[in-house]
């Protein structure tokens, strides 16, 4: 293709580079073998994958993930109505669950404002599953053969949360002060402004614990303010946790699974706690999904669920530094 003089001018516009692929062609014959090899995996244990919408009319309430708005019309010269692009397929596969779908698998697009970096691209590949009848600590284990049969990895470790703080920082959260908290975080980095203690436990989650661990850690038994989605129960100690866990392969956050709320008064009680968040941080408001307020009402199976980062394993198993080196066209190719 020839260019006009106009065009070939506007360096600011076109850049005759970034046509080709963030990725080379190996790495997404790779990337497709990937892909190929997960559906295999729930074809084997009978999972049913579904596609459930990217538009919805309710968002997140999380006050850390950023949906992305559009607008849509019936028609061109029509008001537009909002919609927002998923962050997770999690609201709409529970409500799948609500009416009978049994186990369900997605893998798809999902979208957040922000998220851009080394380990973040604003659109990027989730897988998230539920198991009927499993809890958070079956789901781990099932987590591990899935991680075992994509890659080499073996024998991921198990760590309470409390365990991952009396290792690495010598604090015991049960008994820890706020003040403790971040008199210990600030020892550590120069820290403006205060927070509340989920502030400071994750601040020293993501700065103090996540860059010490080496290899394939699941760490498990999250405080039962940061449920989020999930159920809160009594650990050995009856001490009340959420039934939640995380994984994390050499520092990288690669999935988060929960053993599912099910109750939609919580739930609901939850959005709500999520919305005065938001108000207290100056974020907008987004609207709360009624309708899996209402499927939960009507009964969603006793499940365990997680959500985890295809392009981050492929990251992984290719042992890449950057994920847009495992993108067909990151966001600055886009």
């Amino acid at each position: 293709m020839k260019y006009g003089p106009f065009l070939l001018g506007r360096t600011n516009i076109l850049n005759i580079d970034l046509w080709q692929p963030s990725a080379t062609i190996e790495t997404l014959r790779k990337r497709g073998q990937l892909l190929a090899d997960i559906r295999v995996f729930f074809a084997l244990r009978d999972v049913l994958e579904v596609d459930v919408p990217v538009l919805s009319q309710a968002a997140v309430s999380d006050p850390f993930i950023d949906a992305m708005r559009v607008e849509y019309r019936h028609f061109v010269e029509d008001i537009s109505s909002d919609f927002f692009l998923q962050s997770s397929p999690e609201y709409a596969m529970k409500r799948l669950l609500a009416a009978g779908s049994g186990c369900i698998y997605q893998m798809s697009k999902v979208f957040r404002n922000g998220e851009i970096g080394r380990k973040h691209n604003p659109e990027f590949t989730m897988l998230e599953w539920y198991r009927l009848d499993f809890d958070e600590h079956q789901l781990m284990d099932e987590v591990a053969h899935l991680i075992a049969s994509v890659t080499a990895i073996t024998g991921i470790q198990k760590l309470s949360y409390k365990a991952v703080f009396k290792h690495y920082l010598d604090l015991d959260i049960n008994c820890a002060s706020d003040e403790l908290l971040a008199q210990t975080m600030r020892k550590h980095i120069e820290v403006i402004g205060d927070y509340d203690r989920d502030g400071w436990l994750n601040l020293l989650m993501s700065h103090c614990i996540e860059p010490q661990l080496k290899g394939a850690v699941f760490i498990y038994d999250y405080p039962a303010s940061q449920a989020a989605l999930a159920k809160v129960k009594q650990d050995c100690e009856g001490i009340a946790v959420a039934a939640r866990f995380e994984l994390f392969i050499d520092g990288v956050e690669l999935a988060n699974g929960y053993h599912e709320l099910t109750d939609s008064y919580e739930q609901l009680r939850r959005f709500e706690a999520d919305q005065q968040q938001r108000a207290q941080l100056n974020l907008p408001q987004r609207p709360i999904d009624m309708r899996l307020v209402e499927a939960l009402s009507q009964g969603m199976p006793n499940c365990a669920g997680v959500a985890l980062g295809v392009d981050r394993l492929l990251m992984i198993a290719l042992k890449k530094e950057h994920i847009k080196e495992v993108l067909p066209f990151d966001i600055e190719r886009a």
